[in-house]
């Protein structure tokens, strides 16, 4: 079928996926070459993509960048690099299996030739995928800049991009298709869970279960947020009250946790992701090194010493992010002192003006709490950087590590400091509003206010329009980074509420305030003010797992020691401060232990899923032994007649 777009014509029914768009002074001879190796069959080296250059309706400016490509595929291609990447899709039987063309049939929703069987993100991540794998044969360099240097094997789309000739690759919006989820998702007031499915077909697993971890930390947060609307009815200054409300907190945290591992295997499996073979990671574009044999791939491709590595990490970041420690630190102590001034002013003559003035040293701490994490942010992105991690998800690993103990620390310290050193709990309380408050309002402007007044003043709103505009409205979109802050807003959040929130109830009713609004102004970000992301084929959240789990273990010992500094429980041990501790420390490891038994009772993996899973497992062994006890006779029969 002959399909015209603004003037392109693609012998397929598909319209164009991938946008490509290189330096607008690249050589002619460069583009020439990259689309000959694009098109080229994938016998002879190439992607065998259909390529096309974008042209322009109307008066063509002098300063639009003339090289822009649309990419896409034909259906077989396409579900011939799903084989290639092992996507699991449903089969007739109801199973998720790795996808293979010639059982196509048997799989549901297979009609004819496969039109509509993968859905769009699914096609986007495909073409991802070969172009990255498009690799360099005989090529020493890159036509035109003898700088750039290849040799067999190397990925030509990384090396392009790492010399800043290929300068954006980015999936198309499908504007049909992000009208009907906007409506479904942020354009109406649901009652209603939030279209997890829709969501993941658009934009992939990984930000699907972004967004459903969002949802259940938010429901989790209900129970919490009701007994501390409860609470609020009682004085505020009885802190014995709060004993109940502290260890259900250790309960909590240890079971949300736990719980999501099994809803998140159940979306994973249902998406077909939980049981993926991973793809082989090739090194970052940034990755750099002496030219040398991989032992694994056995192709030449840039190495990096490991100890190298280790030193860069150990002599030069570990201190930095000591250093940076201990300014935060610094800056804590700044904050008590001006805390200590406001209150001496107060103490000598209180008025209403004085009564204002107790809460500025805390709201000025916060501001400062966050301008520190942002700043911190850019400088632990350089130094993993400058580490050089060949796979792009040891660099994640790192950056997180880096960037959770700084903003931890820089969050924490303070009412850490409180509650245990100065043993304060009414100013703990304080504290911890002013800090949850000011970051909630310094958030909601950042992520929900100036998205919205920017899409209204620069009018990006995604509507019909013709092709060619739309792709140069989407080129010049920001890119979204990833699901990196938002996790990390999470975590912070859980750590507020997990942590101090028996003498302060009334956090975990902010903080479900702050999710829905959240999640109606993430969801109208991903769909009008970044660029489409490319689908992340994600199994569950990753290290940010890790990371809630280390948060809910600090949690236990933090509010169990709360539990001990409450007059009720101190009335039991008048006498003795070492019982108490004793007791304290003893309640602690129980629960601890409680904490690690729960986690291996109940199964990450729901059983049903176990189940078919194993199934599958041995369907796949009893194939494969058939396949070789039909081989043998074949083999014995050839022999009989060579001989």
């Amino acid at each position: 079928m002959m399909m015209e777009i603004s003037g392109t014509r693609y012998r397929s029914g598909i319209s164009p996926l991938v946008v490509v768009v290189l330096s607008p002074d690249t050589k002619e001879e460069t583009v020439s070459w990259l689309l000959r190796r694009m098109r080229e069959k994938q016998q002879d080296g190439g992607a065998e993509l259909l390529v096309n250059q974008l042209r322009s309706e109307g008066v063509v400016e002098e300063k639009e960048n003339p090289n822009i490509f649309l990419v896409t595929a034909s259906w077989q291609r396409l579900l011939s690099g799903a084989e290639d990447l092992g996507l699991f899709k449903e089969f007739s039987d109801g199973s998720m299996r790795s996808f293979t063309c010639i059982n196509s049939h048997n799989f549901k929703e297979f009609h004819g030739d496969g039109d509509g069987f993968l859905s769009m993100a699914e096609c986007q991540y495909i073409i991802k995928h070969e172009l990255e794998t498009l690799r360099a044969k005989d090529e020493t360099h890159v036509p035109g800049y003898t700088q750039a240097k290849l040799y067999p094997g190397k990925s030509i789309i990384r090396r392009l991009q790492s010399k800043r000739i290929l300068i954006r690759m980015f999936p198309l919006h499908d504007q049909e298709e992000l009208k009907r989820l906007s409506f479904k998702w942020y354009k109406k007031v649901r009652t209603s869970l939030q279209p997890l499915d829709d969501i993941r077909h658009y934009f992939g697993e990984g930000l699907a279960l972004y967004f459903g971890f969002l949802e259940y930390f938010t429901m989790a947060l209900m129970p919490l947020a009701l007994i501390g609307l409860l609470y609020c009815q009682f004085d505020w200054e009885t802190y014995d009250k709060y004993v109940f409300f502290a260890a259900f907190n250790l309960i909590w945290c240890t079971v949300i946790l736990e719980l999501w591992k099994r809803c998140s295997a159940s979306l994973a499996y249902h998406w077909g992701t939980l049981s993926r073979k991973k793809v082989f990671e090739e090194p970052r574009p940034g990755f750099h090194g002496i030219l040398g044999f991989n032992p694994v791939t056995g192709r030449e491709e840039p190495l990096y010493p490991n100890t190298k590595r280790q030193l860069r990490i150990y002599l030069v970041s570990l201190p930095f992010v000591l250093l940076c420690l201990y300014l935060s630190l610094y800056v804590m102590m700044i904050y008590f002192q001006m805390e200590g001034w406001v209150l001496m002013l107060h103490d000598r003559g209180p008025t209403f003006w004085t009564n204002i003035l107790l809460f500025i040293p805390g709201v000025i701490y916060a501001v400062v709490i966050e301008a520190l994490n942002v700043i911190y942010r850019y400088a632990a992105e350089f130094l993993t950087e400058w580490e050089n991690h060949r796979r792009e998800s040891s660099y994640q690993n790192h950056l997180v590590l880096k960037v959770l103990v700084f903003n931890f620390l820089n969050c924490f310290a303070s009412l850490f400091y409180i509650a245990f050193i100065m043993q304060d709990l009414v100013l703990l309380r304080q504290n911890l509003a002013t800090l949850l408050i000011t970051s909630q309002i310094i958030n909601q402007f950042m992520e929900a206010v100036l998205p919205y007044w920017l899409q209204r003043r620069c009018n990006k709103m995604m509507m019909e329009r013709p092709l060619s505009e739309q792709v140069r409205l989407e080129t010049n979109m920001s890119n979204y980074r990833g699901t990196f802050d938002d996790y990390l807003e999470l975590f912070l959040l859980f750590g507020y509420v997990s942590l101090f929130s028996s003498v302060y109830p009334l956090a975990a009713v902010f903080v479900v305030l702050n999710n829905i609004t959240e999640i109606y102004s993430d969801a109208f970000k991903m769909c009008n003010l970044f660029k489409r992301p490319f689908s992340d084929p994600a199994a569950n959240i990753g290290i940010w797992q890790l990371a809630f789990e280390a948060m809910s273990v600090i949690a236990i010992v933090t509010n169990c020691t709360l539990i001990g500094m409450s007059p009720q429980v101190r009335a039991y041990f008048p006498d003795s401060e070492m019982h108490l501790m004793l007791w304290t420390v003893a309640v602690e490891h129980g629960l601890l232990a409680f904490k690690f038994f729960l986690a291996f009772m109940v199964p990450d993996v729901p059983k049903h899923i176990q189940i078919k899973l194993a199934r599958l497992e041995f369907e796949s062994m009893e194939a494969l032994k058939k396949k070789k006890m039909c081989a043998v006779p074949r083999l014995r029969r050839v022999a009989h007649e060579e001989e």
